[in-house]
């Protein structure tokens, strides 16, 4: 009798801090690993490359069909879409073109491109994962390019909820919304901030691993709001 194929999740920013513990967590239980980022994780069972473009085309194109290429007619049974980053700016700094743009690139394009990918190649039932933040909740006034890319994030959920999105039947797109993740670069950024109140990347690696096998996942659309407080997490659906 043929042993049992490893269950497949693709990770959208598997060389990320987030990323690289979603991909270490994943195959610590044996899962069949595919890093997707601009550069490999040595820990992946696969990895896809993303060249850099300024052109959204070209990159989602690339992407697309190097996906096509290592997966074949295979399913998987989630993507992790964790790429993402943080710059500030209001509506007068002189960074605002370039910010807003790099977190168009982070955000929006990787989402999207996780999104028509999902269409494809992911199992009837699957998971979709993307990764908005709670800030974009409300304005963002002191980090204008962060907010808008985030805020369409949680759009885009939404609209994969929706009947005739293209995802699979049975298939969840859900997004989380944290307030600051416990990364080194947060630490470096902001060493005297409470780290108590940060989300610990090994808590969003194990709810997406409970999510993926069917343990209290939210339905499609769910924005969920990720808060910490003294150390103790808390998942909390957003009602718009």
């Amino acid at each position: 009798m043929a042993a049992a194929e490893a269950p497949r999740v693709l990770v959208y920013g598997g060389r990320g801090a987030l990323g690289g513990r979603c991909v270490r967590a994943f195959r610590a239980k044996d899962w069949w690993v595919a890093s997707i980022d601009l550069a490999e994780n040595d820990e992946a069972s696969a990895n896809i490359v993303v060249k850099t473009s300024d052109s959204f085309l070209e990159q989602a194109d690339q992407v697309t069909e190097d996906v096509g290429k290592l997966l074949g007619d295979k399913k998987v049974d989630a993507i992790l879409c964790v790429a993402g980053g943080w710059a500030g700016g209001s509506a007068k700094a002189k960074s605002l073109y370039k910010n807003s743009d790099l977190m168009w690139k982070q955000s929006v394009w990787t989402s999207t491109i996780s999104s028509h990918l999902a269409t494809k190649h992911l199992k009837e039932g699957g998971l979709l994962t993307l990764t908005g933040a709670k800030a974009a909740l409300a304005g963002t006034p002191g980090m204008i390019g962060y907010g808008m890319a985030k805020g369409a994030v949680h759009q885009l959920c939404q609209s994969l909820a929706g009947a005739n999105s293209g995802l699979p039947p049975g298939s969840a797109a859900v997004a989380i919304l944290p307030v600051t993740l416990d990364t080194p670069m947060n630490r470096k950024s902001m060493p005297d901030a409470d780290f108590s109140s940060w989300t610990p990347l090994d808590f969003i690696a194990e709810t997406f691993h409970d999510w993926v096998t069917g343990k209290n996942r939210p339905g499609s659309g769910s924005l969920i709001q990720v808060v910490t407080t003294g150390g103790k997490t808390e998942l909390t659906a957003t009602h718009l």
